[in-house]
Order: structure tokens, then C-alpha cells, then sequence
């Protein structure tokens, strides 16, 4: 069974348990998914599963091309544009074209959330790093959020990589573990999760779900 799934998040909201409970969850909106290519060690070197989820935009001849064969196998799946990869080693039962929803999850499993965090732009270090700033007296009027020295005198005597400095911040893969399964509703393809998981509205997510 393929216990991995696509999905787009819709926000975040709060319910009410039956215990009377009031918990925040992530509203996500997945599947349903198709195989859209099955990896094996003796062609490419290592299991996975590609999964494809539903199509944002128009897909170029190469893209079309590398559908083809799910599409063959299954109807509805040759306008997939969301492509993602996930690593198995239970391969021998998985097809070209399988639909994959929401059945292998129900309420109180625990899954492993991964997406890319909101892009911020350019920031500086105050934000970015929450440096402290510089004093803001002894004639100091300019450096309330400036990073301070960057680099010692003639030992090394330059900048060491890695260094915190202003710079695009955001916009990176993120993943979150363990996060609590709250409701299933396989009928509507919503799945809801306490806690944040990463991005913006709407941003692709990888969901799944924790075995051990």
C-alpha cells in the first residue's frame, strides 16, 4: 500500500473535539494522486514511487511525454503537473496509473508534513537572524539594526562562510514531523492536522504518514 499523498493547503482553522477540546489544525485539501512512474534498483538504481497531483497550468511535449504511460494505464492522469518522488520499498505491487487517496490515514496517525516556507524577500539580520542591533546612543544614531563587524583583523583576516548577513530569507524546503492527524474525510479529500505545516495558501505539501 502506498502510504504517501499529494496536496494543497488551505489554511488554518480551529475545532472543537468531542472531549470539548479546542485544537488548531491545517486544513489540507489532497488527492487524489497517480503513479506516474515506479523506480526500481535493477533500471534506476533505488525504489520510489512518483506520484502526480492535479494540473495548475499547460504542460510542455517532454512533460506530456513522461505521462504518457500513466495515462495509458488510467484515465485523467496525463495533465498532472505536480510531480513528487518518494522512496519504497514495496514496489511490486504498485501499477502505472494506481489512484491514491486518502484510505490509508485515519484519525490519530501521525505524518510527516514537508513544503517550502513562505518566501520574505530580502531581509536584514534583526529579522532574519533576530540579531540585538547596535546602541542607540553615545552618538551611535545610525546602527540601531545593523549587523556590527564582520570579520576580524589580519587572523584570518576575511569573512567566514556560513556568516549571518542580510539576505533572501524564506522560500526553502521545510519539513515537519509528527504532526497529529485530527479528521479524515475522504469524501471531500480533506485532511485536517494539528499544527502549522510550512508555506503560504495554496503551496503544494508531501504528506506521510509515520510508521514506527
Amino acid at each position: 500500500m502506498i502510504e504517501y499523498i499529494l496536496g494543497k493547503k488551505i489554511g488554518m482553522t480551529r475545532i472543537f473535539l468531542d472531549t470539548g477540546e479546542v485544537v488548531v489544525v491545517s486544513a489540507i485539501e489532497v488527492g487524489p494522486c497517480y503513479v506516474t512512474q515506479v523506480k526500481k534498483q535493477a533500471k534506476d538504481g533505488y525504489d520510489a514511487v512518483q506520484l502526480g497531483y492535479k494540473n495548475f497550468g499547460k504542460l510542455n511535449s517532454p512533460q506530456k511525454g513522461h505521462l504518457k504511460r500513466a495515462t495509458s494505464a488510467t484515465e485523467g492522469t496525463g495533465n498532472l503537473d505536480h510531480l513528487r518522488e518518494f522512496r519504497t520499498h514495496d514496489i511490486e505491487s504498485i501499477k502505472d496509473g494506481e489512484k491514491v487517496d486518502l484510505s490509508f490515514l485515519e484519525s490519530g496517525d501521525r505524518v510527516i508534513v514537508r513544503g517550502v516556507s513562505k518566501g520574505k524577500g530580502f531581509a536584514g539580520v534583526v529579522k532574519r537572524y533576530h540579531f540585538r542591533g547596535g546602541p542607540k546612543t553615545h552618538g551611535q544614531s545610525d546602527r540601531h539594526r545593523a549587523p556590527g563587524s564582520i570579520g576580524s583583523g589580519s587572523s584570518p583576516g576575511r569573512v567566514l562562510k556560513g556568516l549571518h548577513m542580510a539576505g533572501h530569507m524564506g522560500d526553502e524546503k521545510c519539513t515537519v514531523r509528527n504532526l497529529k492527524v485530527v479528521k479524515v474525510d475522504v469524501g471531500r479529500s480533506l485532511l485536517l492536522v494539528n499544527g502549522a505545516t510550512p508555506g503560504a495558501k495554496n503551496s503544494i505539501l508531501a504528506i506521510e504518514k509515520v510508521n514506527k
